[in-house]
């Protein structure tokens, strides 16, 4: 299988939204049951929401397409007036391709994508211990860990790596 990283356009909305849809189900139904993240994924990964993300300036919205189907995804901004920090907000593979490498070759693109930035920061779920191996075994180190309430309550690790 030949897989490539490009950035996305508005036209592989559709195709995230399923992919997020399915890696989602996959990932967090048993911590949030299936209602919850249906609910979730229908706010978070809307069209205008990803239509939102792939316009912002100062941030790259990549795809990893086999040919056939976009096979995983990343979404990263900088963040502050200086652009010294990065934030990767999603980083998600398809169930039946995870394993495969998709997610480093997507990982090393973004920190490719933002040559000027120092750092690179993510938050993940505490429960989501597949991430967190994926995140430690790339280089990551846990800076820190945070209460978040609200229509989700879960407790995320902070991971940072330097880009220098």
């Amino acid at each position: 299988m030949s897989v490539f990283v490009r950035t996305a356009g508005s036209r592989d909305i559709p195709a995230i939204r399923a992919l997020l849809a399915e890696t989602w189900h996959a990932t967090y139904d048993g911590l949030y049951g299936p209602a919850m993240v249906e609910e979730l994924t229908a706010e978070w990964h809307s069209p205008k929401a990803l239509q939102a993300m792939i316009d912002r300036d100062r941030s790259d919205y990549l795809v990893a397409d086999d040919g056939e189907r976009l096979c995983g995804c990343a979404y990263a901004a900088a963040i502050g007036d200086d652009a010294r920090t990065v934030t990767l907000f999603q980083l998600y593979v398809l169930p039946a391709f995870q394993g495969s490498g998709i997610g480093g070759m997507l990982l090393e693109e973004i920190e490719q994508s933002f040559f000027e930035s120092e750092l690179l920061r993510l938050e993940v779920e505490e429960r989501n211990s597949r991430a967190v191996a994926f995140y430690e075994t790339e280089g990551f180190t846990q800076v820190g860990r945070e209460e978040h309430g609200g229509a989700l309550p879960r407790t995320v690790l902070i991971y940072e790596k330097s880009l220098v």
